[in-house]
């Protein structure tokens, strides 16, 4: 039975991961900030599937945090089938009106870490010739949105050319671009989303079981849904310029994850 890792497992994105893995009959290590909310979970897959569900509690934004969960993914008498680097969070506010210290966190969640954990994950996987790590980004990365677009606009990069690296080793690297999807992460965030049109929210488990097809297909660009992969084509026509002018007059309100 293959064991698939997810970080930011308790809510969101995360936590559709850990239902939809479960069932389809994954162990699991599920990890995030909330030991409590991390054993609820753990029980509840594990009662209703009948998997294992190891705990592993850490803070990403800190060192001892990223060094526990490098050394699970290390472990090779345990491996790690699947990597799902989703943890992540939101700034409100403007350039310069964020602490920087808020700013620095928020790379060394969604940069520092990601890096790491992947290149924790992967080595094992290379050697075993298979094995596979979701890197959670956003459409924000294809539009300029300060701290947090640029963020993922590096998850992005990172990961296909990681995925370009490894090619023909058996390791598949995708990096998945949600836009709005109903979770936790705005009201963390402190982020206002009345404006959101309803057509623009996206459900947690569907986006999930489009990104797992989307892995099986061996892609490394994920962007599931038809709505979001048009807005994004869009993007790509659109003049910076006017690009700049609408995120900094609506994107500091809320952003997509």
């Amino acid at each position: 039975m293959t064991t698939a890792l997810i970080t930011g497992s308790t809510a969101g994105i995360g936590a559709a991961f850990a239902r939809r893995l479960a069932a389809d009959g994954h162990n699991l290590v599920v990890v995030a900030r909330d030991a409590k909310r991390l054993h609820e979970q753990a029980t509840e897959l594990h009662d209703l599937h009948g998997i294992e569900v190891e705990v592993l509690s850490a803070d990403l934004s800190t060192e001892k945090g990223i060094k526990a969960v490098e050394k699970r993914l290390g472990d090779r008498t345990h491996p790690v089938d699947l990597l799902v680097n989703n943890a992540g969070f939101g700034n409100k506010g403007a350039f310069l009106d964020v602490p920087m210290t808020d700013e620095l966190l928020m790379l060394k969640v969604h940069c520092e870490a990601v890096l790491r954990l992947t290149s924790a994950a992967v080595s094992g996987m290379r050697d075993r010739r298979r094995g596979g790590v979701v890197n959670v980004a956003s459409v924000a990365a294809f539009v300029p949105r300060g701290t947090y677009g640029a963020s993922k606009a590096w998850v992005v990069q990172f990961t296909q050319g990681a995925a370009r690296d490894l090619a023909g080793s058996g390791v598949r690297l995708m990096a998945l671009c949600p836009g709005f999807v109903r979770t936790e992460f705005h009201e963390r965030a402190g982020m206002e989303t009345s404006n959101i049109p309803s057509w623009m929210w996206l459900d947690a488990d569907k986006l999930v079981a489009a990104a797992l097809r989307d892995l099986a297909r061996g892609k490394t660009l994920s962007i599931p849904d038809p709505r979001y992969k048009a807005i994004s084509g869009l993007v790509k026509l659109a003049p910076r310029g006017a690009l700049s002018r609408v995120t900094s007059s609506t994107g500091r309100k809320y952003g997509p994850r």
